[in-house]
């Protein structure tokens, strides 16, 4: 069978991500005698030089990996929450009914940073200049500037000048943006990481090191010029009017990333493991548990009952998605309940022959009040008339996305992850660091009460949401993509054609994707578009024509243009394999 690119096979290690030249970084780390950790590590750290429109270090990074050392499956969370000072009362005194998507206010604490430290001293071997200097060599030397990263600073260039200086300083050096595949640098950043190992290696062994990097950036030197910059400047943001941020240097002083077991859910011979609540992960197990009993296996993978069924399942789960779904530090998330087969069984005959234009959580014992305050919320926001016009956002350069690394080594080390946030669009550069702060606080509602509502402490419930999955019981696969709400809408149908179909890594990756936006987006200014799917024109002009007869509203999306999917498995022989995605011509799977 004809695929864009081989399926890479090896024995010795896989990686791949949403950049080639982060993949070829990794494989380097594994060259070098590093493990899967060390290498994902540093391929994060060079993702935020080579695609800061996507993520950047000060933004957050969900991992779950397996540690053959440890035998175990775990979830590293380094999803900062919100500030001290983030209540609903001070965002509401500010004029806000929404958190705008851009600028100082949408910040929680970046936890990007300490996350990666965490995988590196605990699962990793190698120290901390082994795995920056990359990174540090790409933002000294420069790299070749991306298209999107070269359009998306055009579009900005003159809002940067006017309202972002500190923006405008360092992605128009000159005053001009960098052209499509030219050389581009970020000396400030390079030297902020040169300052971290050099606090690093003022101490002597390779943990006290690592703790000595994670010093100086969050009660260091770094925690004091984000406390600096945050406190004395207002900026603009998407609501149209300029204000400070709340975040503080005893924020990040007083936070650490955590591990955490993983919500997995069994079907058929495989366990998928993926992050708790926070994330939006459970989705993806909820829609597997709806389509159980469905015999996907012998429906054709691009046609319209393939993507009929599929769609109006993830519709159900994401719904529930809208009312249950948050912090289970603050709140009682009925996680095992949505997934249970008697709650399934019933969910399941709402899957119908048509299209469902209704958005339908279902009603889980003791949670009427949550229901129905949620449920009323989204009913006011639709009467306002914030619903998408069909569009073609996911090809838009407007908001920031996400990257994705994937690595396997020899030794069976596995690691997915899904670094997000410090887009360069998200907030101005942070003077003397070279990084900009998230914008991951847009996640949260400003209604009190619910478990996504705005409060102090509270992770955000995000969209990043990396997969591992096991066959018979033993860690198998790794997999994911950058995409917001659609990232598990792409996953879905990737690992059930994987299942079900009988076709490599690298074909299911090229089939035909598509999603649903019937469910309010998580993003400012959170709105949705009741039926609407939007579905690769590959597929075929009688499948898109069944769609729309079955009432979807169809946007037809051109061929390799939705979704940025890369995975990499481990045989039981120890063969490894991976693929990436052709779409954008970016991600790359190396390995040997």
């Amino acid at each position: 069978m004809f695929t864009t690119r081989p399926e890479i096979l090896g024995t010795f290690g896989v990686v791949t991500s949403t950049h080639w030249i982060a993949s070829s970084v990794g494989m380097a780390i594994l060259e070098k005698g590093g493990n899967a950790f060390d290498a994902a590590v540093a391929t994060g750290f060079v993702l935020q030089i080579v695609e800061p429109h996507l993520c950047g270090p000060g933004g957050d990074m969900p991992a779950i990996l397996y540690s053959k050392k440890k035998d175990k499956v775990e979830v590293i969370c380094a999803q900062g929450p919100a500030p001290a000072g983030a209540t609903i009362e001070h965002y509401t005194s500010e004029g806000l009914n929404l958190i705008p998507g851009d600028g100082l206010l949408a910040t929680v604490i970046p936890g990007a940073f300490d996350g990666w430290m965490l995988m590196l001293r605990d699962y990793g071997t190698m120290s901390i200049r082994d795995i920056l200097e990359p990174a540090i060599y790409y933002a000294e030397e420069g790299h070749p500037v991306l298209a999107a990263v070269s359009a998306t600073i055009k579009r900005l260039g003159g809002f940067f000048e006017k309202e972002w200086p500190t923006s405008h300083a360092t992605w128009l050096p000159g005053g001009s943006a960098p052209e499509p595949n030219r050389n581009f640098k970020n000396p400030v950043l390079a030297a902020t990481w040169k300052r971290v190992i050099a606090a690093a290696e003022a101490k002597s062994g390779r943990e006290n090191q690592i703790e000595a990097a994670r010093d100086a950036f969050y009660r260091g030197f770094v925690a004091e010029a984000i406390e600096r910059f945050v406190s004395t400047t207002a900026v603009m943001d998407a609501s149209g009017a300029r204000h400070k941020g709340v975040l503080n240097a005893e924020d990040m002083a007083n936070w650490r990333a955590t591990v955490e077991a993983p919500q997995t859910y069994d079907y058929h011979d495989w366990t998928i493991a993926k992050t708790p609540a926070w994330g939006q992960g459970p989705v993806l197990l909820q829609s597997l548990a709806l389509l159980k009993n469905h015999d996907l296996a012998a429906m054709d993978p691009s046609g319209p009952d393939f993507v009929h069924t599929v769609v109006e399942a993830m519709k159900l789960a994401f719904a529930d998605r809208e009312v249950y779904y948050g912090d289970p530090s603050f709140a009682q998330i009925p996680t095992e309940y949505l997934l249970s087969e008697s709650y399934n069984s019933e969910r399941r005959k709402l899957i119908g022959e048509g299209a469902s234009l209704e958005l339908r959580p279902g009603r889980v014992p003791g949670y009427d009040h949550q229901f129905d305050v949620t449920m009323a919320m989204l009913a006011e926001m639709s009467g306002k008339g914030t619903v998408y016009e069909p569009t073609m956002s996911h090809l838009s350069e407007k908001r920031g996305d996400t990257v994705h690394i994937d690595v396997i080594d020899r030794w069976g080390n596995m690691v997915s992850t899904t670094p997000s946030g410090g887009w360069l669009q998200s907030s101005p550069i942070i003077p003397g660091l070279g990084f900009a702060l998230n914008s991951r606080a847009q996640m949260f509602w400003l209604k009190p009460g619910l478990p996504t509502s705005l409060e102090p402490g509270k992770r955000p419930r995000t969209t990043l949401t990396p997969s591992l999955a096991l066959h018979q019981g033993r860690p198998t696969m790794v997999f994911g993509t950058p995409g917001g709400d659609q990232q598990d809408q792409w996953q879905v149908p990737f690992f059930l054609r994987y299942v079900h179909h009988g076709k490599n890594l690298q074909a299911c990756i090229d089939m035909p994707l598509f999603h649903t936006s019937h469910f309010p987006g998580s993003f400012y200014p959170r709105t949705s578009s009741p039926g609407e799917i939007m579905v690769e024109s590959s597929v075929g002009a009688s499948t898109l024509d069944e769609l729309r007869r079955r009432g979807h509203k169809v946007q037809v999306a051109d061929p390799w243009t939705v979704g940025r999917l890369t995975a990499a498995r481990r045989d039981v022989d120890g063969l490894l394999r991976a693929a990436a995605t052709p779409r954008l011509m970016q991600a790359y799977a190396v390995g040997r």
